[in-house]
């Protein structure tokens, strides 16, 4: 068991997995891997290592860095792997058949997972920030920044093309608008002059009427007389042109 770092003076954070059903010296071997190394590149080699404790001691280093980031208030990309050990838990006991009615025993080997992160010093930090800045590389935090600024920068984008969009069709809603009222209009007017046409139509057949009643009334008695007579004298020649025949 490991006690270098006090994080009473130093700022960090503990996590520990009592109990893991694996040796103490199986997972030593994976510790060692990951002891006073960044965050990042411990992450990468616990995911990339084939031992089965790998799994296991990665949960353990997730929980101390979540248990720093939450309670302590640090910044994840800040921290390194401070300490790391592993210590005998209890060994349980276990029988197994074997030939002519004998049995083995078995021992299940379990530890106890301890790890300590802690966060960099202002050198250190230093140093890490000059050998990224000439790689060209970033932090993970500051990629973070990155695709959050770019997200932001596509959101409002698209945001603002909707607004676009949705100017456009208001636009194109006024403009039916105004062609649906002037085509409201025009069949209006058009109504119009069809009723003044009609009622022209009726007040000249009204005239004719009227012009026609006039010229029927002019006809005078003493000229039906005229006519009366003129008709007889007709008939008086015709009778006497078969007599005298």
């Amino acid at each position: 068991m490991s006690g270098l770092i006090d994080l009473n003076v130093i700022a960090g954070a503990k996590a520990t997995h009592k109990y893991a059903r694996l040796s103490a010296s199986k997972a030593r071997v994976v510790l060692n891997l990951v002891r006073d190394e960044d965050l990042g590149l411990a992450r990468d080699r616990l995911r990339f290592c084939e031992r089965g404790a790998a799994e296991v001691v990665s949960k353990v280093l997730e929980s101390a860095v979540a248990n720093a980031t939450n309670n302590e208030q640090l910044d994840a990309d800040e921290l390194y792997v401070a300490e790391c050990w592993a210590d005998e838990g209890p060994v349980l006991k276990r029988w197994r058949p074997r030939a002519r009615g004998r049995a083995t025993r078995i021992h299940k080997q379990t530890c106890h997972i301890t790890v300590i992160v802690a966060q960099l010093s202002s050198e250190e930090l230093e140093l890490r920030e000059a050998r990224l800045a000439a790689s060209g590389a970033q932090t993970a935090t500051a990629a973070r920044a990155a695709r959050v600024a770019a997200s932001r920068g596509a959101e409002d984008t698209d945001e603002a093309q909707d607004a676009e969009l949705e100017d456009a069709e208001l636009e194109d809603a006024e403009l039916e608008d105004i062609v649906d009222v002037a085509e409201a209009v025009d069949e209006t007017e058009d109504a119009a002059d069809e009723a003044d046409e009609t009622e022209d139509a009726a007040a000249e057949a009204d005239e004719t009427e009227e012009v026609s009643a006039v010229a029927t009334d002019d006809v005078s008695p003493a000229d039906e007389i005229d006519e009366a007579t003129e008709a007889e004298a007709t008939t008086d020649d015709a009778t006497d042109r078969k007599e005298g025949s």
